[in-house]
């Protein structure tokens, strides 16, 4: 791991484990602004989702908050401390939308300075997206599992050919030396037999 991935992971991820944990702890301030969001959400997930999933989506908006934060505090420390980073990044990603919708809504603002603290704030939690998908597809200069699939399948199908290509090879030799001993074998059997 570089230097830079070791600062920057933490870095990224101190905003929502504090935040998280905040939603855990009290999510009492948070339910007017996010029961807008839930209440359009949740439907439409109990749909989507197969009855395991919907029927376990918590009803209150208050516990969908809690959820919320759960989800933003695992996500950090997995981001924060490299041990699922990727997953971790994806839960954060994930968890900030509706975090976004629902809290920085500035387009329904009528107070003009309240609106542009707003839009900086999703602007802001626009830029943090962003982090956060950079770090979904960071491997560390690794090849990822696609790339790599990709790459075995090329390497496995050049493999096999020349594997045939030898195999051609070696029966057509081995053909030319059955042929040679055969012929051999006829030579010296007519060499021994008496002349009739």
């Amino acid at each position: 791991m570089t230097v830079v991935r070791a600062l920057a992971r933490p870095l990224l991820s101190v905003l929502f484990v504090v935040q998280g944990a905040n939603q855990v702890r009290n999510p009492e301030p948070l339910v007017p602004k996010a029961q807008p969001v839930t209440d359009r959400l949740v439907p439409l997930v109990k749909r989507v989702a197969p009855p395991q999933v919907g029927d376990r989506i918590p009803d209150t908006t208050a516990n969908l908050v809690r959820l919320n934060g759960a989800a933003q505090v695992l996500g950090g420390l997995a981001l924060a401390s490299g041990k699922g980073r990727r997953v971790g990044a994806a839960v954060l990603a994930a968890s900030l939308v509706p975090t976004t919708l629902a809290g920085h809504s500035f387009w329904l603002e009528k107070d003009k300075q309240v609106k542009q603290t707003q839009r900086v704030q999703f602007m802001k939690n626009l830029g943090l997206l962003g982090g956060l998908l950079l770090a979904v597809v960071d491997t560390e200069g690794q090849p990822g599992l696609a790339w790599r699939a990709s790459h075995g399948a090329q390497a496995a199908k050049r493999e096999t050919k020349r594997g045939a290509k030898l195999a051609k090879r070696e029966t057509k030799q081995l053909a030319k030396t059955a042929r040679r001993e055969a012929k051999l074998a006829a030579q010296t059997a007519r060499a021994e037999l008496p002349f009739i």
